[in-house]
């Protein structure tokens, strides 16, 4: 018996056209092994609310977008038996990345036919899902930098903004409890992250994993502004943990506290949040496929 699929596609996400997405499943997908359905989204939510009607329909639904839309779509099929796929289609294509999902189209797509499945954790902020990473601080800023102005998505664009954003940031103080146990620290970033980057291979976090049943709380301390390109840098070499200006402690049941409400992010998708927030990790709640080279 043939597995179904429905393929799930965000015609905007990442700034990237999606028109010849369908001939690339027509021509890519092995119909030995699946039968599909494709839907196109047509705004904020749709993505989750057609994931989460495929549930228990569909062997497999696939997110073909970026981070935003992985997040909608496995939402919407969390703590079921429906398979995540992921075609990246995104600007940062932060958990395709480090569940080695090919950034070319139709690598990915082989990816999906050979439907290598693991379980991997998940993480509740307030309530609401993510998978790869949320947080506060400058990188929740710069996500509603991008949400309100006419930036194009990108790590170009994020890393203008950044320049720009970062000389009047100021961090803010936050009381941290990890599993009972209390810190307080200034912070100009804290990621609770799931997987180790926030995309393009900026790794925060070098020794997260998904399968751990830990969420690493990731604190980026104040920095002198000249050290800024050096703390970049050390993402893009897996070395942000062996800074002075990095934190990083983890844990399954994170409550913080903050002096004034403001900006979060969920997988890089930006909303504002009050001053109490409580962060949890559901271990092995996703079935997803990963890539033939995926180690954890």
């Amino acid at each position: 018996m043939k597995r179904k699929a429905l393929f799930i596609i965000n015609p905007v996400s990442g700034g990237k056209k999606k028109d010849g997405v369908p001939e690339l499943i027509q021509r890519y997908v092995d119909t030995a092994i699946f039968e599909y359905d494709i839907e196109f989204t047509t705004g904020i939510f749709h993505a989750h609310d057609l994931a989460k009607a495929a549930a228990g329909e569909y062997d497999i639904v696939v997110a073909i977008g970026g981070d935003g839309t992985v997040n909608e779509v496995a939402s919407g099929i969390v703590n079921t038996d429906t398979v995540l796929g992921v075609i990246p289609y995104g600007s940062g294509n932060g958990l395709s990345r480090f569940l080695n999902i090919p950034m070319n189209a139709e690598e990915a797509f082989k990816t999906f036919n050979e439907a290598r499945v693991i379980n991997i954790d998940a993480g509740k902020m307030n309530g609401q899902w993510f998978f790869n990473m949320a947080g506060m601080g400058f990188d929740a800023h710069i996500s509603h930098v991008f949400a309100n102005g006419s930036e194009k998505r990108g790590f170009v664009s994020y890393f203008k903004s950044s320049i720009k954003e970062i000389a009047t940031y100021k961090s803010k103080h936050y009381h941290i409890e990890v599993d009972g146990v209390p810190y307080d620290r200034e912070a100009f970033m804290l990621s609770m992250a799931n997987s180790s980057q926030y995309g393009n291979n900026a790794h925060v976090s070098p020794t997260a994993s998904v399968q751990d049943g830990l969420l690493d709380v990731c604190i980026i301390k104040p920095f002198p502004l000249w050290r800024f390109p050096e703390m970049g840098l050390r993402m893009f070499t897996k070395t942000a943990d062996t800074s002075k200006y990095v934190e990083i402690i983890k844990g399954k049941h994170i409550h913080i506290t903050r002096e004034q409400e403001g900006p979060i992010h969920l997988d890089g998708e930006p909303q504002n949040a009050g001053t109490d927030i409580n962060i949890e990790v559901v271990p092995n709640a996703l079935k997803v496929i990963v890539g033939g080279s995926y180690k954890n």
